[in-house]
C-alpha cells in the first residue's frame, strides 16, 4: 500500500514539506518527549512572548505521522497562550493532519504530550 493511501493529503504536505523545523535557543524552553511502545522522539521548543508562544520549532524522530504531527503541532501553538495550548487535545492534532488511522494515532497523542511537558517546564 502506498502511503497516499494510507494517509492524507495534508498528512503528506507536512511530512513532505514540514514547517518550523530545528531548535531555539534559550531563553526558548526546549523539550524531549518518547513513545516507548515505538520509539518516536518529539522535541519541542517554544519562545514565549507577551504571554504568548511566539515561535515554536520542533525535531521528531519518528514514522511518517509522528514528522507530520509535529510539524501541524507547531502551527497549532504559534499565537496561542499557554492556557490556550493547554485545552489542545490529541484530536486538534489529528484534525490538523486531516486525520490518523489506529496505527498512527499515537503520534497526535506524542504530540500533546510535548505540550504538556512544555507548559509543565
Amino acid at each position: 500500500m502506498s502511503l497516499k493511501h494510507m494517509y492524507s493529503e495534508k498528512l503528506l504536505d507536512h511530512f513532505k514539506n514540514p514547517r518550523n523545523v530545528g531548535e531555539l535557543d534559550p531563553p526558548a524552553r526546549t523539550v524531549e518527549v518518547s513513545n516507548p511502545v515505538c520509539g518516536d522522539i518529539l522535541r519541542l521548543s517554544a519562545r514565549f512572548e507577551q504571554g504568548r508562544i511566539a515561535e515554536v520549532r520542533f525535531r521528531t524522530r519518528g514514522c511518517t505521522a509522528s514528522i507530520a504531527a509535529g510539524s501541524a503541532l507547531s502551527e497549532l501553538l504559534r499565537g496561542r497562550t499557554a492556557e490556550e495550548a493547554a485545552r489542545l487535545k490529541p484530536a486538534d492534532v489529528e484534525a490538523a493532519v486531516g486525520g490518523l488511522g489506529n496505527e498512527s494515532k499515537h503520534a497526535a497523542v506524542l504530540a500533546i504530550d510535548a505540550v504538556r511537558a512544555l507548559l509543565a517546564g
